[in-house]
């Protein structure tokens, strides 16, 4: 089975408020240019399925994607979105001088947001729905719309990298990450692609790229 991850597109809460699984949060226009730009990428390569996320700015990615290969888009809640409790909703700069922050950088496989999920739980809903998928469809190519943090959690499993060391993976909107997964050998052939070059050293390091730092 070939899983294609995908982050959905942007919309106005990434890099400056805690989204999570608030309703309404919806593509704005790049994210819609973006997810038009990944599902004519993708509309002649073979696809047998697309899942997504619950959340509005998955499943409307998830829609483009799925369009050329006249595919239904169904729902997948356990790649939805970390639930992060009384967190969700707030401004990052906020959050950022909560202690409880500089913990979710340093050892997330350890830290569970208050009232919320711990990244581990995340990270296990996550792996066992795909590894679900991959018993479903075999040799087939499916793709999955999920978020930035549910994607990290997945990518550093089957990398064989260690939770805590998630937080050096960068997944952008609308990117792509391309897994193979058979005979019980996962093997990343694709990570974060979205046919474009970073940004320079300068811009990319004031990106947020932490837990939350993505809505």
């Amino acid at each position: 089975m070939q899983l294609l991850l995908i982050r959905h597109g942007s919309n106005d809460w990434i890099g400056t408020r805690l989204a999570g699984w608030t309703p309404g949060v919806h593509l704005n226009d790049l994210g819609r240019a973006e997810a038009s730009a990944l599902a004519a990428r993708l509309a002649g390569r073979p696809l047998h399925a697309v899942y997504a996320s619950p959340l509005e700015r998955a499943r409307e990615t998830a829609a483009f994607v799925a369009a050329p290969h006249g595919l239904p888009v169904r729902t997948l809640p356990e790649v939805g979105e970390v639930r992060f409790g009384s967190w969700e909703g707030r401004a990052l700069e906020e959050l950022r001088a909560d202690p409880l922050w500089e913990r979710v950088q340093r050892h997330p496989s350890g830290t569970r947001f208050p009232g919320g999920e711990s990244l581990a739980d995340v990270q296990a809903r996550a792996v066992a729905a795909l590894d679900g998928l991959a018993a479903r469809h075999p040799r087939e190519v499916v793709a999955v719309v999920s978020h930035a943090d549910v994607i990290k959690a997945a990518v550093a499993h089957y990398a064989g990298a260690h939770l805590d060391h998630f937080q050096r993976l960068v997944v952008a909107p609308a990117s792509l990450c391309v897994i193979h997964l058979s005979d019980g050998e996962p093997r990343l052939v694709l990570f974060n692609d979205s046919g474009a070059l970073p940004p320079p050293p300068a811009a990319a390091d004031a990106e947020p790229d932490a837990a939350g730092a993505h809505a």
